[in-house]
């Protein structure tokens, strides 16, 4: 698999310049960091949340850890980890876990937690849609592609 369809129709549409960053199969965003040698406060992770009958995507450095008990408590919504079948329901253009941090381009609302060290370093990475590539932009392309995700203080450092 490479690069999902909606994600490169959405950088395209938005004249996004981007680079894939092709790195051995892994199984976790830690993983991929690892092997792509990018520190993992530069590679932003997508985690989708249930909300009752709806989801947010979470965005966050893949060294950061989601307090869902603060964010629940900060949106008054109950909220749970989406299991691994509702995340290939919702993001069928992609492999199992390897998801885009753009949940709005597949209808989810997308919380963006600005106080982690995303967009610090002059490039970040996230998931192209399987577990092999990265995209790599630049940090103020990534605060560009984020301007449609609502701010919330949501996560912590590993």
């Amino acid at each position: 698999m490479a690069i999902s369809r909606k994600l490169q129709a959405y950088l395209k549409e938005h004249d996004v310049k981007y680079r894939l960053v092709q790195h051995t199969r892994t199984g976790s965003s830690m993983e991929s960091a690892e092997q792509a040698h990018i520190p993992g406060g530069a590679l932003a992770k997508g985690v989708l949340a249930r909300a009752g009958e709806a989801y947010l995507m979470l965005v966050l450095p893949s060294d950061y850890h989601v307090d869902l008990e603060a964010l629940s408590s900060q949106t008054g919504a109950s909220l749970a980890m989406a299991t691994e079948e509702e995340l290939s329901a919702q993001f069928s253009d992609c492999e199992r876990g390897a998801i885009p941090p753009l949940g709005f381009i597949y209808g989810i609302k997308t919380l963006w937690d600005p106080s982690t060290s995303l967009g610090a370093d002059q490039k970040v990475y996230f998931e192209a849609g399987d577990h092999q590539q990265l995209v790599q932009v630049t940090g103020e392309q990534f605060h560009e592609l984020m301007a449609p995700a609502e701010r919330r203080e949501f996560s912590h450092h590993l």
